[in-house]
């Protein structure tokens, strides 16, 4: 039952996503921004995240290009740094998946907070609405971090109306059929996953307007 009920649902959103979509006077545009992740680590060219979306999106008649900014070993000082540049591409939508190569360099969680908040606060400015992607803590960095993460990743979606994605890796994280030989990048199944998982959220991102391009 659950899962009719969450098929329906995800229905529901992709129509209204889709008839958002055809009103408009041109395709939007949505940005992944992140790291490795987003990067397509190991995979071939045209498998990587941003990739496969787009394809998803299509397949539901929705003419979104999804454009990758993603950089493999970026922290959040890292996207902070390069945010603004990126943004000269005028993205209707952003994906804000960093975060996980803090947590693996054991960077204080308060600095991550602050540099996502940062960030957060500029695509605010420039009313581009985001799904902030949250990370959580695997490995043995224990589960005070782990807390210190999801916390941080929830309110900061609630402080910015962003919406939430509670983790990136959901569902893939830790399973070797899904993953690379590293144990840490999803493989071409992975990645196909982790597409079918965020499909809800990015349909609700879709619903919201954008600002002018003109602005």
């Amino acid at each position: 039952m659950y899962t009719f009920i969450r098929k329906l649902a995800l229905v529901m959103t992709l129509t209204i996503a889709l008839n958002s979509a055809a009103a408009a006077d041109q395709p939007k545009t949505l940005m992944v921004f992140g790291d490795s992740l987003t990067a397509g680590y190991g995979l071939p060219r045209g498998d990587a995240f941003p990739d496969k979306l787009e394809e998803r999106l299509k397949k539901e008649g929705l003419s979104v290009e999804v454009v990758g900014q993603g950089v493999s070993g970026d922290t959040t000082a890292g996207g902070l740094r390069r945010l603004d540049y990126s943004l000269k591409k005028k993205p209707d939508y952003l994906i804000l998946a960093l975060g996980g190569n803090d947590m693996l360099r054991a960077i204080d969680p308060r600095v991550t907070r602050d540099n996502l908040k940062k960030m957060l606060e500029i695509l605010k400015a420039r009313k581009i609405p985001v799904i902030l992607a949250g990370m959580r803590v695997y490995g043995n960095l224990g589960p005070n971090i782990d807390k210190a993460y999801v916390a941080m990743f929830k309110e900061l979606a609630a402080e910015y109306d962003a919406i939430l994605y509670p983790f990136f890796l959901d569902g893939v994280v830790a399973d070797p059929a899904l993953n690379l030989d590293d144990g840490i990048h999803p493989n071409q199944k992975g990645i196909a996953i982790m597409v079918e998982r965020i499909l809800p959220a990015v349909s609700q991102l879709l619903v919201k307007k954008p600002a002018s391009k003109t602005e």
